[in-house]
């Protein structure tokens, strides 16, 4: 649902807290003003960078694991005080009882972040590339991109081995309409119902019995060191992966050079140019907050980009797909991702885009 590109309007957001995070779940109220860029000075002066993430495990690990390469990069970052985590919760993190759909959609895990980093109350802003728009804030730039993670997804259920052993009417638990579609698709007697909250949450609810099963990031699990509760990792052809799906992404100012210079020390850019070619195909798309996206690209043994993307109806009763083969260059990425995008919206059904 990271589609939902400026379905923002409207929704009266919340303003976002920020807290020193010396401990993971040490969360202190101090509230940041949204300020033009030019006006306010760099923390990077004051000789201490800081990181801004939100407050889940999840993205407290990624933010550790940044911090950990910045440190293995600039021996000089080692020193105390040269590093700060600050914990930003967004209005996403706050409301869970609805679809991301119904509330605006993934910029919603994004803004409250990116008015912190304009604001100049952090450096640097840690994401998961997966919940970034398609654009990004006037005033700031994404360079970076870190080694990507398993893109694939997992399914997890105390009972069954796989989804096809679910029997008719058992409940899949997912926030994901890709997913859902994907599900429905392949096993139309199963039910699929809105499961929120991070992965600690969801496989509570799981145990608990309210569902049958549910499917995870593999990314996610990994990073938490959480594999054991997997049931079954499944291949990119059972469960294509959303736009960006494993990819950490690391915002900073547009005109904070000294922050660039750090991200482009950790910047990989065979997962860079495959993100590009993904948000490019979302981009063209333009779907609503409501349309199944799902879209994966990636270098091959031969050198070349592989690209594979396809967009449906939340029941999975109309599924179109495409896939692309190009050189593997930024430009060549960019046009792959906007020439499928097109291809599905040009040629798929209205209703595929009614969502």
């Amino acid at each position: 649902m990271q589609q939902c590109l400026g379905k923002m309007e409207g929704l009266r957001m919340a303003k976002s807290t920020c807290c020193r995070a010396s401990a993971p779940k040490r969360v202190a109220g101090v509230r940041v003003n949204r300020r033009s860029c030019h006006i306010v000075a760099s923390a990077v002066a004051t000789k201490t960078v800081k990181i801004g993430t939100r407050g889940s495990p999840l993205a407290l690990a990624q933010a550790y694991l940044t911090r950990d390469l910045l440190k293995k990069n600039f021996p000089e970052l080692n020193e105390e005080g040269a590093l700060e985590i600050v914990i930003i919760k967004t209005t996403g993190d706050k409301i869970l009882n609805q679809p991301l759909a119904d509330i605006g959609g993934k910029g919603l895990f994004t803004k409250e972040i990116d008015d912190a980093l304009l604001g100049g109350k952090i450096d640097i802003a840690v994401h998961s590339m997966k919940d970034v728009p398609t654009y990004l804030p006037e005033g700031t730039i994404l360079p970076c991109n870190l080694p990507r993670e398993d893109v694939r997804d997992v399914f997890i259920s105390p009972t069954a081995k796989d989804l096809s052993e679910l029997p008719a009417g058992a409940v899949v638990g997912s926030a994901s309409l890709r997913r859902q579609a994907q599900i429905l698709a392949k096993y139309p007697h199963l039910k699929v119902e809105n499961f929120r909250g991070n992965v600690q949450t969801r496989l509570r609810k799981l145990n608990e019995g309210a569902c049958s099963a549910t499917l995870l990031a593999l990314a996610g699990l990994k990073r938490l060191d959480m594999t054991a509760h997997i049931t079954k990792i499944l291949s990119i052809e059972e469960m294509l992966p959303a736009v960006s799906q494993g990819a950490i992404g690391i915002a900073c100012r547009t005109q904070d050079d000294a922050s660039r210079k750090l991200l482009a020390a950790l910047n990989h850019e065979e997962t860079r140019i495959a993100v590009v070619c993904e948000r490019a195909f979302l981009a063209a798309l333009d779907g609503s907050c409501r349309t199944p996206i799902a879209g994966y690209a990636h270098k091959g043994s031969d050198g070349q980009l592989h690209f594979s993307g396809l967009v449906a109806t939340p029941d999975g009763k109309q599924m179109m797909r495409t896939s692309r083969v190009a050189s593997f260059t930024d430009a060549d990425a960019v046009k792959a991702g906007e020439d499928a995008g097109r291809e599905l919206k040009a040629t798929g059904p209205k209703e595929l885009f009614m969502y």
